[in-house]
């Protein structure tokens, strides 16, 4: 039955277009199972009903189409059920019904298999037979399986628009994604592709590794001018902060690791656009085998960087593109990079089939303020080529050709968007306090450098979570203690009139360091954060020394401790700071303009095990930081990066709002500072709840500071209480997002969870 239903599978993946498929299934299927009659049946969800999409062996008498209603016959109670149906005699069964426009007196025996695509019922897959008899398990399970593959299938079919039904919606050719930038937009589909990818190049041989070397240098040379030149172009265009994105670039290409890879792999016998690729795909894979979603979304920087040098090395020089204006941005993958070559004022919303919140295009998308929606896989970039599209940020919608009306009526909530969003910009410099006189402070999550000038205009308190990650996982090697000095005085001189917390190395396990290689089969259990540092103090005392040396004359460092589950190592990572702290204040004694400060501690709640230990360590630490990314995670048992399970991901339920305000009574009593440095206090809705349960420092992504800052100076702290007490007794993150919904449009700001002022 396994080959048979391979071929069945193969043969409906190559067929040319989505009827045929269908009906080259059910031939097959009819002649596998040796049954009289097989047929598929597809949920139409706006008229309610189930249409005849293939059969081979009902008569039908007439051209008019087959329709089953919702909940009628044994097709919909199959699908009602949500399970496989097979009666023996099913022209017996009180929901058999006769179809006016169908012969099947013939057949008495029946399966009717429900089609589920992630928790939605698609159709119902029948096979039929004259014999009275109850179909076997082994045939039951081949069509349950079998409607499992089609499910896929019907949902690719359906995302890409060739359902041909009867009574179509306007609503019919809306795809979902991802929303990774709020906003509204209209425009053309403009698609743009790579000048060269890697997956195009077939491995080739060379002996003359000097002349491929040397191509290959000529190529990095010129693609480091051109990452120049449309860092150049971006200028005053973006914030600053997101042109610190050409510096990652810039930083990729000085590695020494991907040079001397590339040239190690010349020097091997292989041409430089094989070096290239191999070098390229490794790197990439290895990016994104990693959890955590700021870094594995380096793979798609690696990626086109990797691609611009073999653009470089085939001889193709940049293109001038001829964009429509008022266009929407659509690539398999787009990044910073494409961005910044199309002429800014053009592009009005960006998608992209592939990548997350978290890319690098997102983050630029943000700064530009265009709508961006990302992760439409099942998208094919050569249909929507042209075709006029709405954009929703806010939901992750996007509608192809919409009629008139449904355009219309999102060009107003484009207008009233851009009205709200001057009047936000309007607000910075204003006090971060809530109408009844609350007061809140708003930081910075930040990993890549920042100018001075922009973080000036943004008027935050200082810097919440800063990543001291990255710089190790881009190199070859540890970094030194001096290349860390000089790193962390930057952020701390940038900051000097705020604070600035620095999370210890937070890798291993999930994300390990290139030169650290591991293998888990837990990676997100694993041996990672704390526990890796810990078992290597020489790399925890370097990176501490040197925040130590980068602190002297300032009093603003804060130490943040990851992935802590237990005192024990509250107790070791506080002796081993004591001892750097000693070491480095003996360096700097006989220095009487220098004065170095003891940094105050603190403790990430990430792991669920933490609530139940805040009072185990309060009495050795400074603060707490919860980071509600990984609490959520951990708390839900959910990889959000599994797309099968991602959709349970939500910092919105119930549990999880427990959990924080657990976190947040508890610190009271224990009387030490907590904050949240996890995007839900970057959320209009999250940060309400979060001040509502009494927390007073949030820390987020710089898109978020203006809008946040905008929501609390509108709020009253007094009356969110009851929004706190609907919020907890919520019994699903759906729930929880109406009661918060609600709330902001009673307030006024419902343009900031949806389209519109």
């Amino acid at each position: 039955m396994l080959r048979v239903l391979q071929r069945i599978v193969e043969a409906v993946n190559q067929a040319p277009d989505f009827e045929l498929a269908l009906q080259t299934m059910v031939r097959q299927v009819k002649s596998a199972l040796a049954t009289d009659c097989c047929s598929v049946y597809l949920a139409d969800h706006s008229q309610q009903r189930f249409e005849l999409a293939a059969t081979d062996g009902l008569e039908i008498t007439n051209e008019n189409p087959v329709h089953i209603r919702f909940g009628e016959g044994v097709v919909g109670l199959a699908a009602q059920r949500e399970e496989p149906l097979n009666f023996a005699n099913a022209v017996e069964h009180p929901n058999f019904i006769h179809l006016p426009n169908v012969k099947e007196d013939g057949f008495i025996a029946m399966l009717a298999a429900p089609v589920i695509h992630r928790r939605r019922v698609m159709g119902v897959l029948t096979v039929q037979q004259a014999q009275a008899r109850a179909f076997t398990r082994d045939e039951e399970a081949f069509v349950v399986t079998l409607a499992a593959q089609l499910a896929v299938v019907i949902a690719h079919a359906e995302s890409r628009g060739l359902l041909k039904r009867q009574a179509q919606t306007p609503w019919l050719r809306n795809i979902r994604g991802i929303p990774a930038s709020p906003g509204v937009a209209i425009g053309a589909a403009y698609v743009m592709k790579p000048r060269a990818r890697l997956s195009d190049i077939s491995p080739k041989r060379s002996d003359m590794p000097e002349h491929e070397i040397r191509a290959f240098r000529a190529a990095v040379a010129r693609t480091r001018q051109e990452l120049h030149d449309l860092s150049a172009r971006m200028k005053g265009q973006v914030a600053d902060e997101s042109l610190a994105i050409f510096d990652v670039y810039h930083a990729m290409l000085d590695s020494n690791s991907l040079g001397q890879q590339v040239e190690a792999t010349i020097n091997e016998g292989w041409r430089a656009q094989t070096a290239v690729k191999k070098v390229v795909e490794s790197l990439v894979d290895q990016f994104e085998n990693l959890d955590d979603d700021y870094i594995r979304e380096r793979a798609s920087d690696v990626r086109d960087l990797g691609q611009r040098i073999l653009s470089h090395l085939q001889e193709r020089e940049r293109r001038h593109h001829q964009t429509p204006e008022q266009c929407v941005l659509v690539a398999e993958e787009v990044t910073a990079a494409m961005l910044a070559e199309l002429p800014v004022a053009d592009i009005v919303a960006m998608i992209s089939l592939r990548g997350s919140a978290s890319s690098h295009a997102a983050i630029m998308a943000r700064s530009m303020g265009i709508p961006a929606v990302l992760g439409l896989d099942d998208l094919d970039l050569d249909d929507i080529a042209g075709q006029n599209l709405i954009v929703d940020g806010y939901n992750g919608d996007v509608f192809i050709n919409p009629p008139l009306q449904v355009e219309q009526e999102y060009r107003t909530l484009a207008e009233e968007e851009a009205e709200l969003q001057s009047k936000v910009r309007s607000a910075r410099g204003l006090p971060i306090e809530t109408q009844d006189g609350v007061k809140v402070s708003l930081q910075l999550n930040v990993g890549l450098q920042t100018e001075r000038d922009w973080l000036a205009e943004l008027k935050v308190d200082g810097v919440g979570l800063y990543r001291t990650e990255i710089p190790f996982m881009m190199r070859e090697r540890l970094p030194t203690e001096i290349e860390q000095v000089e790193l962390y005085s930057q952020v701390l001189e940038q900051f000097k009139d705020g604070t600035v917390v620095m999370r210890t190395l937070d890798v291993g396990g999930d994300k390990p360091l290139p030169y650290l290689p591991m293998q888990e089969e837990n990676p997100f259990l694993g041996w990672r954060g704390i526990r890796m540092t810990l078992d290597h103090p020489e790399i925890f005392l370097v990176q501490i020394r040197a925040m130590l040396r980068a602190s002297v004359k300032h009093n603003n460092l804060r130490i943040l401790l990851p992935m802590i589950t237990s005192a024990e190592e509250v107790d070791e990572s506080v002796r081993l700071i004591r001892q750097a702290y000693h070491e480095v204040a003996e360096e700097f004694a006989c220095a009487a303009d220098e004065h170095l400060y003891e940094p105050q501690i603190g403790v990430m709640i990430e792991v669920p095990a933490m609530i139940y230990q805040l009072h185990t360590v309060a009495d050795k630490v400074d603060f707490f930081s919860v980071g509600s990314n990984d609490l959520t995670q951990y708390m839900l048992a959910v990889d959000r990066n599994n797309q099968r399970v991602a959709s349970l991901y939500d910092a919105f339920h119930p549990a999880v709002l427990h959990a924080l305000q657990q976190i947040a009574l508890r610190c009271q009593e224990l009387n030490k500072p907590v904050s949240v440095c996890g995007e839900l206090a970057g959320e209009p809705g999250g940060a309400l709840l979060l001040i509502a349960m009494g927390y007073r420092v949030l820390s987020m992504n710089s898109y978020s500071i203006d809008r946040i800052r905008w929501i609390i100076r509108h709020s009253r702290a007094d009356l969110l209480d009851e929004l706190l007490r609907q919020a907890l007794a919520a019994r699903s993150p759906q729930e929880v997002r109406q009661v918060v919904t609600l709330a902001l449009e009673t307030a006024g700001l419902g343009g900031f969870v949806r389209a519109g002022g």
